[in-house]
């Protein structure tokens, strides 16, 4: 119910902004704006989030990026799924930590690895990787899973990490911190403040949230913005025009064909 109530709010929010006319962006915007398939190209009925077809969907249009969100199941095999059990998608409740990786692939198959996601989409897509956080304290060897799992890929070029919590990014300690984003929901001045004290790449979340005043004290400090849930053209529009460079969207290819559109 939090999460369509949420939900809710972002479409009521996205829909006054996006009747709002504006002025078309410049050329260096345009060309400096990546768009970011959240959990894919989805919309949970003929293509499910973090799936693998939804992020191929996402690639296929041209989309930049996707972002995926990462946990781990109970024998420590890292699963590309948002919620900490299954029932919101698929009806029935598995929770992730609970089960096996073995059992998860039998009931519920839809569902990849990290593995997977690395294999078919690292170098070619860029990876937005959000760590939730996890059920048991498997830290230690959530490091190990990472390292290896990230292991040919270059982060920055090929991937940066989310986490709505900036401690689980303890998780990734082969990782420098530029390359390691906080998600900010409503505690923006507290995420600000600790991506600039720890030297994060940066801080992202809701267009609304993330108002010019913080853009430009991360800017001027050398750190990047990535702002999200924008669904219109004048929402993108307005992003582009404050020069923003990461633009997360659920509606990522229609976005990005507004985006091209613009270029031409």
């Amino acid at each position: 119910m939090k999460q369509f109530l949420q939900q809710a709010a972002i479409r009521a929010v996205d829909g006054f902004m996006a009747g709002i006319p504006r002025e078309p962006p410049d050329a260096a915007a345009m060309e400096r704006c990546r768009i970011i398939a959240h959990r894919g190209a989805h919309d949970n009925r003929r293509l499910m989030e973090n799936s693998l077809e939804a992020f191929r969907v996402a690639r296929s249009a041209g989309v930049w990026g996707v972002e995926c969100d990462i946990r781990c199941t109970a024998d420590h095999v890292p699963v590309v799924f948002h919620d900490p059990d299954t029932r919101r998608l698929f009806g029935r409740s598995l929770r992730i930590s609970d089960v096996g990786f073995g059992q998860l692939r039998r009931e519920l198959p839809l569902i990849p690895t990290l593995a997977e996601v690395v294999a078919e989409f690292g170098g070619n897509t860029h990876l937005m990787l959000e760590l939730k956080a996890q059920d048991s304290p498997i830290q230690e060897p959530l490091s190990r899973i990472l390292r290896h799992h990230l292991a040919g890929l270059v982060p920055g070029r090929d991937y940066h990490l989310l986490a709505l919590d900036p401690d689980l990014f303890a998780a990734a300690d082969f990782l420098p911190p530029r390359y390691c984003f906080p998600v900010a929901q409503t505690n923006v001045a507290a995420l600000s403040h600790t991506s600039l004290e720890r030297g994060y790449g940066g801080l992202t979340g809701h267009f609304l949230l993330l108002d010019e005043r913080v853009k430009e004290r991360h800017e001027s400090a050398g750190q990047r913005i990535g702002t999200g849930f924008v669904a219109s053209r004048n929402c993108l529009l307005r992003e582009l025009n404050r020069g923003v460079e990461w633009i997360f969207s659920n509606h990522a290819v229609r976005l990005q064909r507004i985006l091209e559109s613009l270029r031409a």
